[in-house]
């Protein structure tokens, strides 16, 4: 990608045309930058990927509400604490997210 020096925006490609080779030019302004004859245009870069922030935090779940209803499936044990979101529509029931306090297995229930 290129931008023009003048008004930044992004440069269009135009095709050679009869004697005219291929070239840049910017759609708002009159600038136009010249491409050479056989000169190819690659430019790679890697990408990196971001740490993704959870969205409930430990310290989250350990103030969060304590339920004695919730039957953890890894372990069986029968008290949990929970977050509830609205994830879905306003029509839908939320989605409540538990985690085991006994062997801290998160699961959710829709």
């Amino acid at each position: 990608m290129e931008f023009c020096p003048t008004c930044g925006m992004l440069l269009k490609y135009e095709l050679p045309h009869m004697s005219r080779p291929a070239r840049f030019f910017c759609p708002t302004c009159p600038y136009v930058s010249q491409i050479e004859p056989k000169v190819k245009i690659k430019r790679k870069q890697r990408l990196v990927k971001k740490a993704v922030d959870p969205i409930i935090t430990k310290d989250d779940m350990s103030n969060a509400p304590k339920t004695d209803q919730a039957h953890c499936p890894n372990c069986g044990h029968n008290k949990a604490a929970y977050i509830q979101f609205q994830t879905r529509s306003a029509d839908e029931p939320m989605t409540i997210n538990f985690t085991c306090e006994k062997c801290n297995h998160c699961w959710r229930e829709d």
